[in-house]
């Protein structure tokens, strides 16, 4: 399925229980919240639909007759492919220039990661394993847009999930039966998540002994019964006008915290229950965590390359583009911006084959993530070292 922005929207209006400023949220789509950002969603699906861009953002489905899907579900099976991949991702990515941290091709791209680590699943449990599978194909025929909730609420840091005072503040099974799991508890942060189509449930914090009921993985819609979606406070909902606010008010993918109230997940959706190393084991033993972080670095690259533009932009509404001093910082900036382009190139061409498929280098990737941790919040400054006073007196609105 390659779908369309106006397919995607319609398909947010499924009765999902959003909650903001106190109220139920009603229609996702045409709340003020949330509105202008789904459709920055929906121009990513326009964007890939268009004909011309077919053979850019979609690959074919090996053994399906001609049948194409996004290239955020595509399993590398060479250094060509993943190089085929990053430049579908940093398409789709410039059209957001990086502000959409969890667009489609984040979980996707961890989901893709686990399929292409199936034998570790299949070591754990086959039948666990064929519903991961199957999920996989699922969600790449019709193209679903995943979020994730990954981290426990925030509480007593000294004790374990099982040991806080509410034992279910944290989700956990707490029935299990022939027709699936029964799931109690919050879990965090899932961005994007209001805008999604399901979300993929885990944990990726260690757990402790005693802590199985919280040893879960699974999927579900965003509509599923008693999954309460509570959101975060709105940046786009205060924007003034896309004039004003041009990335608040149309990439505000905005967080919320998910509680599920007795959340019925039938088996089918169920890929681990009650064990701790297997939770570890899904990220680390198969590509998930390096191919869905290799997304972040991509992501990561257009932002920066975005943000030394903003830069140039404002030496030169200010004059100041000749300063010596102005001159180094612009250097700079762009000396940073190539270095993490160079790493996104260096994790592919130092990638490797794992059985069938050609995955990032890790060492590559993990040096990126510690070097562009500490070379974003410099980028940050730089900004508004130059840009000084000019960003906090601005009118309230081009109006006025």
């Amino acid at each position: 399925m390659i779908k369309t922005g106006a397919q995607h929207i319609e398909m947010l209006r499924d009765g999902r229980q959003v909650y903001i400023n106190g109220q139920t949220a009603g229609d996702v789509t045409a709340h003020p919240a949330f509105r202008q950002t789904i459709r920055s969603v929906g121009a990513l699906y326009d964007f890939q639909a268009r004909p011309d861009n077919w053979e850019l953002m979609t690959f074919e489905v090996p053994e399906s007759g001609g049948q194409r899907a996004n290239r955020i579900w595509q399993l590398p099976r060479s250094h060509a492919e993943l190089v085929e991949r990053r430049k579908a991702l940093e398409a789709w990515t410039e059209l957001h220039y990086g502000f959409l941290g969890r667009a489609p091709d984040h979980v996707a791209s961890c989901i893709s990661g686990m399929f292409m680590g199936i034998e570790v699943f299949e070591a754990y449990d086959k039948a666990r394993a064929a519903a991961l599978a199957e999920y996989y194909r699922y969600a790449r025929d019709n193209e679903l847009y995943l979020t994730y909730v990954i981290i426990n609420p925030q509480a007593d840091r000294s004790k374990s999930a099982g040991e806080q005072q509410d034992r279910f503040l944290t989700a956990g099974v707490v029935d299990q039966d022939a027709a699936g799991l029964t799931i109690r508890g919050a879990k965090m942060l899932a961005t994007g998540g209001i805008m999604a189509n399901e979300v993929f449930v885990t944990c990726i914090q260690p757990l402790r002994e005693g802590d199985e009921p919280y040893a879960v993985s699974f999927a579900v819609p965003m509509n599923a019964g008693g999954l309460k979606i509570l959101s975060r406070k709105s940046y786009e909902e205060s924007a003034a006008s896309v004039f004003d606010n041009p990335l608040a008010s149309r990439f505000d993918e905005n967080d919320a915290v998910l509680y599920f109230d007795n959340v019925k997940v039938p088996w089918e959706r169920v890929f681990i229950n009650g064990d701790i190393a297997m939770c570890q084991r899904q990220f680390h033993a198969t590509p998930a965590h390096v191919f869905q972080n290799y997304q972040a670095q991509i992501r990561l690259m257009v932002k920066i390359r975005f943000l030394v533009g903003i830069a140039r932009r404002i030496a030169e509404t200010n004059g100041v583009t000749n300063f010596p001093q102005v001159r180094e910082t612009l250097g700079m900036l762009a000396a940073q911006n190539t270095m993490v382009d160079a790493l996104v190139h260096a994790m592919e061409v130092k990638g490797r084959m794992l059985g069938a498929y050609f995955v990032p280098d890790a060492h590559t990737l993990y040096s990126a993530q510690v070097l562009t941790q500490q070379l974003y919040a410099g980028v940050i400054l730089a900004l508004r070292d130059m840009a000084g006073g000019g960003l906090i007196m601005l009118p309230s609105s081009v109006q006025d």
